[in-house]
């Protein structure tokens, strides 16, 4: 079984990242508005980012340690770009 990490972009263009054993299925209760909270209200989403892990441990880890960074770090990890994370996390504290 794996745990996912995902970020979706929302209508408004804000992003939303969570975590969960079935990526499908929770993208389409965000997709459908059966999964209530921040995304019900700013549909369409789109997944932008999505990461597997082999334990649920590693997965809340990592959406703990997303949910902290800026717009701008979480966008250069959505790119690819680990450089630009690291100056990132060099910046402002963990940026």
């Amino acid at each position: 079984m794996s745990f996912w990490v995902y970020i979706l972009r929302c209508a408004d263009g804000s992003y939303y990242t969570g975590q969960t054993d079935d990526l499908e299925r929770r993208v389409a209760e965000h997709q459908s508005g059966t999964w209530p909270g921040y995304t019900s209200s700013r549909r369409p989403v789109t997944v932008v980012y999505s990461e597997a892990f082999s334990t649920r441990e590693e997965a809340l880890a990592c959406e703990r340690k997303i949910k902290g960074w800026s717009r701008m770090k979480k966008e250069a990890m959505m790119r690819g770009d680990w450089a630009e994370v690291a100056r990132l996390a060099k910046g402002r504290g963990a940026g």
